[in-house]
C-alpha cells in the first residue's frame, strides 16, 4: 500500500508534469489521479479505501443542526427515514461543482445512479469525488457550497428508484 508520502509525491509530480492521468490498483485500494482545468492543474484524487468498522461519525455542531432545519423537502410529509442520506465520507470542504464558474453536479430534482458525482470534498489539498451510490432523485441538498463537512454527516436526501 501506498503511503501518505508517496501519495504526496505522487502528486506533486503529476502537477508538474503532462501526465493528466494516473491509476493505481492493489488488493485492498484503488487510487486514481486526474489533473482536471476546472482545478487551475492541480491533481484530482479519487480513493476508494476499505471501511473501518469502529469509527464512529463526528457530532454534529449545532450551527448545522440549524441550518438543516431550515431546509424543506419538497414533501413535506416525506419521511426522512424512507430517504437514502448520502454522508460525507471524511473531513473537509464541500464544493457543489468543480469550479466557481460551473453549475452544480446536482441540485433538487436531479436525477442520479450509483456512479453519479454528486460533489467534490477538499481534504489535505486533494479534491475527492463523492458518488451518489445509489439511483434515484435528489430531494434535498443538505450542504452549503465552501462548506466544513464532517465524516458521516448528510450531504444530500435520495429518493430511491
Amino acid at each position: 500500500m501506498l503511503s501518505i508520502e508517496d501519495i504526496k509525491a505522487l502528486i506533486k509530480e503529476m502537477d508538474s508534469s503532462s501526465i493528466s492521468e494516473l491509476k493505481f490498483e492493489a488488493e485492498d485500494a484503488k487510487l486514481t489521479l486526474k489533473k482536471a482545468e476546472a482545478f487551475a492543474g492541480k491533481a484530482v484524487v479519487q480513493a476508494a479505501v476499505p471501511q473501518v468498522a469502529d469509527i464512529q461519525p463526528a457530532a454534529q455542531p449545532e450551527a448545522h443542526a440549524a441550518a438543516h432545519a431550515n431546509h424543506a423537502t419538497t414533501d413535506e410529509s416525506m419521511d426522512d427515514s424512507s430517504l437514502h442520506k448520502i454522508t460525507a465520507p471524511m473531513v473537509g470542504t464541500f464544493y457543489s461543482s468543480s469550479s466557481p464558474d460551473s453549475g452544480a453536479f446536482v441540485k433538487k430534482g436531479s436525477k442520479v445512479d450509483k456512479k453519479t458525482v454528486v460533489c467534490i470534498i477538499e481534504a489535505m489539498k486533494l479534491f475527492n469525488e463523492i458518488e451518489a451510490e445509489c439511483k434515484g432523485t435528489i430531494v434535498d441538498v443538505l450542504a452549503e457550497d465552501g462548506q466544513l463537512v464532517e465524516y458521516g454527516q448528510p450531504l444530500f436526501l435520495v429518493k430511491e428508484d
